[in-house]
């Protein structure tokens, strides 16, 4: 009889341990990053608690001081925000000035830190200054000073305008309007907030390899195809992380639309989702209803840069 023997599999390989050397890094990170952790917890996720939870009861200013008992409404507050349709009127509003101003920080920062890559130092100083000056100026400052060059009367615009065959534009108001207003809040957020992308940008740009840029021009790319091709891809990390801070900046856009439209502009024409809730909440007193616009507020901006994340991740072949 003959016997067949079985080969023997080998045996898996045990899983590799982690060093003690490693085991003492990851204990002493945690040790340094614990006061952060600790302070972040603290200032974040104990507000965002106590903004859930105001949300789900009628909280008014009897109720902030102690004159009248906390009435729990569950999701009364979130129902009645959505039966609202001043609410879908000023969301798509606010969605549709966040995205201008971020396709237009973008574009413009960007295009300056390419340019600022092409000039020489003498040029690129000034432009850099520049641009630092429009960023550290206040938001309160800034919009005043747009609001005093675009002033119907006394605005350098409308005379320059006028002065150069425009007789149109002379003492018109830039505020009266609905889009118009609309665009000179988006320009101004545009001009103080370009120089975050531009700093960003011109940093990425200028780690691509030198040697990458010039193989693109030996095989007769232009300078056009290059940037486009060879160096917004490679920098597509810091573009993802620009776009989704100028995302989170412009929808929670306060001041620029509170000054220079007075509040909202005539008959709330000019709303946005910030200015909204600080109506509801202090206003017209009624905390909850703005704890729950809040909260809204928060999951439309996460699912809104989430979605982005995703889709710059799959595009880009990330796992």
């Amino acid at each position: 009889m003959v016997t067949q023997e079985i080969p023997r599999t080998a045996a898996s390989p045990a899983p590799a341990r982690r060093s003690p050397r490693r085991r003492r890094d990851g204990r002493a990170a945690l040790l340094y990053l614990a006061p952060g952790g600790i302070l972040l917890l603290a200032m974040l996720v104990y507000p965002i608690y106590q903004l859930v939870l105001i949300s789900f009861y009628d909280y008014g200013q009897p109720q902030a001081v102690g004159n009248a008992p906390l009435v729990f409404l569950g999701f009364g507050n979130y129902v009645e925000l959505l039966e609202n349709v001043q609410f879908w009127e000023v969301l798509a509003k606010t969605l549709g000035f966040t995205a201008v101003c971020v396709v237009g920080s973008l574009a413009l920062g960007t295009g300056l830190a390419v340019l600022a890559t092409r000039v020489r130092a003498w040029a690129r100083v000034p432009l850099f200054l520049a641009a630092l000056a429009a960023w550290a100026t206040p938001a309160m400052a800034g919009s005043y000073v747009w609001l005093f060059l675009f002033d119907a009367d006394f605005g350098l615009v409308n005379e320059v305008l006028s002065g150069i065959g425009f007789t149109g534009m002379a003492n018109h108001s830039w505020t009266f309007d609905t889009y118009s207003t609309f665009g000179l809040v988006a320009a101004e957020v545009i001009w103080c907030s370009f120089p975050f992308v531009m700093v960003t940008m011109y940093a990425g740009i200028k780690g691509v390899p030198e040697e990458v840029i010039e193989a693109a021009y030996l095989d007769g790319a232009s300078t056009w195809r290059t940037t486009w091709s060879i160096t917004l891809p490679m920098v597509r990390p810091l573009l993802t992380i620009a776009t989704i801070q100028s995302i989170i900046w412009d929808f929670k856009i306060f001041t620029q639309i509170y000054v220079m439209t007075n509040g909202g502009g005539v008959a709330g024409r000019n709303l946005v989702l910030n200015v909204f809730a600080y109506q509801q909440a202090f206003a017209g007193q009624e905390y909850g209803l703005g704890a729950a616009l809040g909260v809204v507020m928060t999951l439309l901006l996460l699912s809104i840069t989430g979605l982005y994340v995703r889709s710059q991740r799959r595009s880009a072949g990330w796992v």
